[in-house]
């Protein structure tokens, strides 16, 4: 039969693929409009299933916020030109917003929950998959709620910060959020350290200053400076503000006599191993195989 032109639109505008599947799917199910559009479903899990293996970094971290209450979504993609697609960027701004209302638990009960158009999040992500070409998934998000007064900063789409805060003001939350953002504290303070890791720490530093050859009562001093240095640097508190590194978050906390409780920090591609490619080990391989 005839696929009409008008016949391509309604299914794009039902299912948002691309004109040439939709036109492909019609001419699949003779023109009948519900049954290519589970034709386009089936396919796009096919898509899906094929590209999950691929590696997807890129792409970018979503907040949502309401009241005392904000969420941090990182979305992921393999490249980042489709990080700025229209789509993808919708996509991501709909899986933050479910978070933040649905109350999911964990990843798996986000991506099965209903939008507003009634599929889950899990099929509108196989749509997309089969409508841009690339692998596409929902890593993970944290949802704050507030004690104090939550402040906000996204650096561009590839770092989201949250902090909550009791006492203070909008512009030290600003100013906290943004230090976070280009600090990457690990915990608010020594308090937050779990022992393991301050005895792996310990045990390492120790090595190294008995490898320096120095006496064992100069080797204990040598460690607990060093120690107290590493606890600086991996806690909020303890590090110098971005703004002014003469005095350390902590006692800009104290005179503004204000309080961390919590810091969410999210950034794009964090912790995942990103494929290296080496183009001229490519091409030489390319020509010997050619010989």
């Amino acid at each position: 039969m005839t696929v009409t032109a008008n016949l391509v639109k309604e299914l794009r505008e039902r299912s948002g693929a691309g004109m040439m599947e939709c036109k492909k799917a019609l001419v699949d199910t003779a023109g009948d409009l519900d049954a290519a559009q589970e034709l386009l479903r089936t396919r796009g899990q096919a898509q899906a299933d094929q590209k999950a293996g691929r590696i997807a970094a890129e792409g970018r971290v979503v907040r949502a916020a309401a009241d005392a209450t904000a969420v941090l979504c990182e979305v992921n993609c393999e490249t980042d030109f489709v990080a700025k697609d229209e789509n993808f960027v919708a996509f991501c701004a709909r899986a933050a917003d479910l978070a933040l209302h649905g109350g999911p638990a964990d990843i798996a009960e986000l991506m099965a929950m209903s939008l507003p158009t009634g599929e889950s999040l899990e099929d509108a992500r196989k749509a997309l998959v089969a409508k841009i070409g690339e692998n596409i998934a929902v890593r993970r998000f944290e949802l704050v709620r507030g004690s104090g007064e939550l402040g906000h900063y996204l650096h561009g789409a590839r770092i989201g910060v949250v902090v909550d805060v009791v006492g203070g003001d909008a512009d030290l939350r600003k100013d906290l959020a943004m230090h976070i953002a280009a600090s990457r504290p690990q915990f608010v303070s020594s308090d937050e350290v779990p022992g393991s890791l301050l005895e792996s720490e310990r045990r390492i530093l120790k090595q190294q200053a008995e490898q320096e050859g120095k006496p064992p009562t100069i080797v204990d001093k040598m460690v607990e400076g060093r120690l107290r240095k590493f606890l600086n640097e991996i806690t909020l508190v303890g590090q110098a503000f971005v703004k002014d590194p003469d005095i350390s978050v902590g006692k800009l906390l104290k005179q503004h006599d204000a309080t961390v409780i919590r810091f969410v920090r999210l950034e794009v591609g964090e912790g995942i191993e990103k494929k290296t490619e080496d183009f001229a080990a490519e091409v030489q391989a390319q020509i010997e195989a050619q010989d």
